[in-house]
């Protein structure tokens, strides 16, 4: 009797991705027909999926797929397999599960074309119902939801030289070529994907376990081949949209703020929380945080409440926060924030990801595990207090008074299980210290009798107004701290 073939798994694609990593790097061939790639933006969006012909539906499993076909900008296309019983089969492109719409083509003479990227629906909300529950579309981007969540920021299998890349060459966007997806049960309540990932200077293998809920987890597993030196290799990269907020309002919009996230959260090993509340600046900024070890990261969607958005179709408040917490050490490293300047909502300009101190040697693997936490009410935060809300600018001046020009208010409202505990009359004070470029003029802490948080108030002066200055904060009571440490970025004007 012939030895049966082994299972399908994790160690399969990272052999593809090192033996990738020993050969050169081959650039992907785009082989679109012509009446694809002429496709306007409308018309790319007449073609649609048939949901009846969803993967895994006739067989009434809880997880189904559908594919996204190439065309437009959707130009590369990606292998996909089902994983059964441990042994891998292709899914070929089939024209009769697609609705081409109001488009007069001819698909019977394109062959088996491949797909653009897949999405997975599952029954997050109504059992009777399945939601979209991740897509994977587009180099190595992919993006997730929680229950009640609304599509907002997406991850990254893998950044490279998002800041730091030679002259001329720009950021390098690895993407995921062939994605192997396991059959689940009758019962199953999760789902594993697999993925490949090849670039110029990098092939990696990916395994993906999706587990839906409140707040959805995706565990990922990853080994990494570098082909070679890379100036930033940024791990659990996030990528998010900021537009305007309270922290920086804008003129001639009724939305109060514009953003998919509205700050970076980090958790350091030696027990620091901090929180950088995102800008939009007029240049692009790139600041971080170096630490021994790192407990978590996230681009985080604090704030909430409608009113404070008043944008009925996009529903920023119910975007999901995503927060990363690494599976076993990284070592030393940086997580590192890049914001970038954006005249509207429809460009993603903030990138958050963590850089180890050391690279790996080409053709050495990385291995490394993180969960990607999708939350949305409930989320990461410190346990003793954080920053609810950052607003700049000033109050009341009387006509008499002459006030610099340079000078600058935060207010800074903060709340937590700390703060709660405190009575009103507690001695609290904002320990507050400036960067070379700004002088505190003023600082204050009180509690807001109204909301029962605290409150802390500082006035700065920035020396030179064409260069960014720097700003952190937290409250104390004796020599307890009692809040996250908000560090905040005064963009140059």
């Amino acid at each position: 009797m012939p030895a049966k073939a082994a299972d399908f798994g994790f160690d399969d694609v990272a052999e593809r991705a090192r033996s990738l990593a020993s050969r050169p790097h081959v650039a992907a061939t785009v082989v679109l027909p012509a009446e694809l790639k002429g496709l306007d933006y409308d018309q790319y969006r007449d073609i649609r999926f048939k949901p009846e012909q969803a993967l895994w539906r006739k067989e009434a499993l809880p997880f189904e797929l559908m594919f996204f076909h190439l065309g437009k900008f959707q130009t590369q296309s990606v292998a996909i397999n089902e994983v059964v019983a441990g042994q891998a089969r292709h899914i070929a492109f089939d024209r009769q599960n697609f609705d081409y719409g109001k488009n007069t083509l001819s698909p019977n003479s394109w062959g088996d074309l491949g797909f653009a990227g897949f999405r997975v629906h599952y029954a997050l909300n109504n059992p009777a119902y399945k939601d979209e529950l991740v897509v994977f579309l587009g180099a190595s981007y992919f993006r997730a939801l929680g229950k009640g969540q609304h599509y907002g920021l997406s991850a990254r299998g893998l950044g490279i030289d998002t800041v730091g890349a030679e002259a001329g060459k720009g950021e390098e966007f690895p993407r995921f070529t062939e994605f192997w997806i396991e059959r689940p049960t009758t019962q199953s309540t999760t789902l594993v994907i697999h993925a490949l990932l090849d670039s110029p200077r990098a092939t990696g293998a990916y395994r993906f376990t999706l587990r839906p809920g409140d707040a959805t987890v995706v565990d990922v597993q990853a080994r990494l081949f570098l082909r070679a030196g890379v100036a930033t290799l940024g791990l659990a990269p996030l990528t998010s949209m900021f537009q305007h907020g309270e922290n920086q309002p804008r003129a001639n919009d009724f939305r109060p703020e514009v953003h998919d996230s509205d700050g970076l959260s980090v958790a350091t090993g030696d027990g620091e929380w901090l929180w950088r509340p995102l800008v939009n600046p007029k240049q692009m900024l790139v600041t971080s945080f170096a630490m021994r070890e790192l407990k978590g990261f996230g681009l985080m969607q604090r704030d909430r409440t409608h009113a404070n958005y008043e944008d009925t179709e996009a529903r920023y408040e119910q975007r999901p926060s995503a927060w990363v917490e690494p599976v076993g050490s990284w070592g030393p490293g940086r997580v590192e924030l890049m914001q970038l300047p954006t005249p509207d909502e429809t460009d993603d300009n903030i990138v958050a990801y963590w850089v180890p101190e050391r690279a790996p040697a080409r053709g050495q693997p990385i291995n490394f595990a993180y969960r990607l936490h999708l939350q949305g009410d409930a989320q990461q935060r410190p346990p003793t207090g954080w920053a609810v809300q950052t607003r700049r600018g000033h109050g009341f001046v009387a006509r008499e008074q002459v006030r610099d020009p340079n000078e600058v208010q935060y207010v800074v409202d903060f709340d937590g299980p700390a703060l709660r505990a405190l009575p009103a009359d507690a001695a609290v004070k904002a320990v507050v210290t400036a960067g070379a470029n700004a002088h505190i003029v003023e600082r204050n802490a009180y509690r807001n009798a109204v909301t029962g948080t605290w409150r802390m108030t500082v006035r700065l002066t920035r020396l030179q107004p064409t260069r960014p200055a720097e700003l952190r904060a937290f409250l104390q009571t004796g020599d307890h701290a009692l809040t996250e440490t908000w560090t905040t970025i005064l963009p140059s004007e």
